[in-house]
């Protein structure tokens, strides 16, 4: 067994954002050793890490030489270079989340032949080279408008995806490879985290519900439980276990699906990393999400999932019309009410819809946190000094 804690092992971390910096609550809870690399020298893990370095995570050389520095590597965004990662698993360096697992996540075309492959539920797509690729097929009739657009690489909090409407909407749509996938007519859009240690112990979290901007297509809260009926909920942990099961990774894999009409359960996308939909578990969970990501990388029991009180996540992003120095207006009178926690990552400058923090909402009864919920969102506002 490896001394993980107050010894010399290290863990080398691939991003420092606010994952990160949530994540090393917990590294400093069992006093392990960590690396961070960024490219930024703002990084908010950077305050809590033991070893800072600014650096380009697509750059071979630059992830190289970092992980070589540690005895195993995780991360906390998928943009970074997979051919390092390889190198550094035949060296010897354990990478969890796989270079393997990695490679089938990172594109989402690639993402979603892996469903097709595997037979996991998924939303029916066509993947295309380009932009006019796809509107030759809109002209020749085989794809039809509406449908659901996404880039095939680079999106992520509601950037790089849209709903295809009207002919005009297709001028909007950034060059590359894409996906064109059918829209689906849902009751609720609904997650579940799997933990996956290289042990083979699986443990899935309570499925939760999300709640979208109308507008930015941007998470606005997460309700752990989600408000469904047993079955589907036990239909959605089935089928999350399925696709961690086909991807083989280890450490947490967030699996977010849509509750058709119907109550099927169809993959939407995941993510091999703590996640967004998991952040309640800091104050509602026995174990939160950040520390059974760590236990799952370093082969350690995984933690109890289970929910110890109702928990609501609020998303706290930049106020519309404000860019610069950024300032949490009415902060403190959220944290007047009760159940209520805010979580600050770190970022100095704000800007429209930019993810600047949570606030937390524990309650026994689901009902009244999701009213305090409500209070918490209309209260608090992310914006900057210089208006």
């Amino acid at each position: 067994m490896v001394n993980y804690f107050s010894s010399d092992f290290k863990l080398g971390i691939l991003g420092g954002g606010q994952l990160g910096k949530m994540m090393l609550y917990d590294t400093r809870k069992y006093d392990i050793h960590t690396l961070v690399l960024d490219p930024s020298a703002e990084a908010p893990c950077k305050i809590a890490c033991n070893y800072f370095e600014q650096g380009d995570l697509m750059d071979y050389g630059t992830v190289l030489n970092f992980g070589r520095k540690a005895d195993v590597v995780t991360f906390e965004i998928e943009g970074v270079n997979v051919d390092a990662l390889k190198k550094l698993e035949s060296e010897g360096v354990r990478t969890y989340p796989s270079a393997a697992t990695l490679e089938k996540i990172q594109n989402k075309a690639t993402q979603k032949r892996f469903y097709r492959k595997n037979e996991i539920p998924t939303a029916e797509f066509e993947v295309f080279d380009s932009i006019s690729d796809l509107k030759t097929a809109i002209e020749d009739g085989s794809l039809t408008i509406p449908f659901v657009w996404k880039s095939a690489t680079g999106g992520y909090d509601g950037k790089g995806v849209s709903v295809i409407k009207k002919q005009e909407d297709l001028n909007e749509l950034s060059e590359g490879e894409c996906i064109a996938e059918k829209l689906i007519p849902f009751k609720n859009e609904l997650a579940v985290i799997v933990a996956r240690n290289p042990s083979g112990e699986v443990k899935t979290y309570p499925v939760v519900e999300m709640e979208f901007h109308p507008t930015a297509n941007q998470v606005e809260y997460v309700i752990c439980p989600a408000r469904i009926e047993e079955k589907v909920a036990e239909k959605a942990r089935k089928t999350a276990e399925n696709v961690s099961r086909a991807f083989q990774h280890v450490g947490l894999l967030a699996v977010e699906m849509f509750q058709t009409e119907n109550d099927e359960i169809l993959v939407n996308e995941v993510a091999p990393r703590p996640h967004n939909s998991g952040h309640y578990s800091i104050e509602a969970s026995y174990t939160n999400q950040f520390e059974q990501h760590l236990r799952a990388i370093l082969d350690l029991p995984l933690g109890n999932t289970d929910s110890k009180v109702g928990g609501i996540m609020v998303n706290l992003v930049g106020a519309e019309d404000h860019e610069g120095n950024v300032v949490y207006e009415n902060i403190e009178e959220i944290m007047k009410m009760e159940g209520v926690t805010p979580h600050i990552y770190g970022k100095k400058i704000t800007r429209p819809f930019r993810k600047m923090g949570h606030v937390t909402i524990v309650n026994r009864d689901l009902a009244e946190a999701r009213k305090i919920a409500e209070k918490v969102k209309n209260s608090i506002k992310v914006i900057s000094d210089n208006k």
